[in-house]
């Protein structure tokens, strides 16, 4: 990062919560599920696909946890009565998984099991490196019992290589990005090329194995390694997918919706929206200047 990217991102806490809603617009469809189901159904009539996510994390109260699973129930509910193309993507430690991950696994089992009876899927975020684990050992242990569960592999992570080796023979969906959260040099490779190098390493031997990708991407160099990857194994359409968040590059979103890729958009929404924004603006710090720029009454 550099050192202009450093001092925006250092400035943010400074930025007025109500300036941040503003912005946050662009990223989160709003506070409640018909504002969410709305945006769905909008992206759905341009040919996007969607996964929708009920914000938060980081719960350490139970009862919050367990209202999570209630609303992603009632989530699913919705989904199938509007009659919009979506899934959903649950984070692990907004469903209780740093109280007791006994609790966290029921709570997914509890949504895993809803979303069969719908007939819809489930994707398990992946966090920080201290919930690798435990989300990949969820993961493993439910996805025999209900088909329908996914997960995420994070390319800057030097461990994504034997992750993919360890995912179950058939019927593995994965998600394919680069990872946002900071972590050590022990943990994580560091360079933004080898990065890139990573990511394009994971996807080939996630689809040469056969899996399900999810390619969670705006790097146009990646999307370019995708399509190469494809091609030169001649995967069907219906094999793979791209993923991009609410909000970020929607050209070359539409881009790839014109030339027939499959694409679900990842609409997050609910009360909690502000960790997640300013999380948005701290990897994007050119929007993050406009935002101080703003605060500052500057033009």
């Amino acid at each position: 990062m550099s050192l202009f990217s450093r001092l925006v991102v250092s400035t943010l806490p400074l930025v007025p919560k109500g300036l941040v809603g503003r912005v946050a617009r662009r990223y989160v469809a709003g506070e409640t599920r018909d504002q969410a189901l709305a945006t769905v159904r909008a992206l759905n009539e341009i040919g996007a696909m969607a996964t929708l996510d009920v914000l938060g994390e980081e719960v350490r109260e139970r009862g919050k946890a367990l209202a999570a699973v209630e609303e992603y129930e009632a989530l699913f509910d919705a989904i199938e009565a509007s009659g919009v193309d979506a899934n959903v993507s649950i984070k692990l430690t907004l469903l209780g998984l740093k109280i007791d991950e006994d609790f966290c696994r029921d709570n997914v089992e509890r949504i895993a099991r809803t979303a069969r009876g719908h007939g819809n899927f489930v994707r398990l975020d992946m966090e920080d490196r201290t919930t690798t684990d435990t989300t990949l050992r969820i993961y493993h242990a439910l996805q025999p019992r209900y088909g329908n569960l996914g997960v995420v592999l994070q390319s800057y992570m030097r461990r994504t290589l034997d992750d993919i080796a360890a995912l179950p023979a058939e019927g593995a969906n994965v998600r394919l990005c680069k990872g946002i959260y900071i972590e050590p040099r022990r943990d994580a490779w560091k360079g933004y090329e080898t990065v890139r190098h990573n990511f394009v390493a994971a996807l080939t031997k996630l689809m040469d194995r056969g899996v399900y990708v999810g390619v969670a991407t705006h790097d146009e160099l990646l999307v370019c390694a995708a399509t190469a990857v494809v091609d030169r194994l001649g995967l069907s359409p219906e094999s793979w997918e791209f993923q991009m968040l609410l909000g970020v590059d929607e050209p070359l979103r539409d881009i790839l919706l014109a030339r027939g890729h499959r694409l679900r958009v990842y609409v997050p929404y609910g009360p909690d929206w502000y960790a997640y924004s300013m999380r948005r603006l701290r990897e994007n710090p050119e929007i993050a200047h406009h935002v101080i720029r703003a605060t500052l009454g500057l033009s």
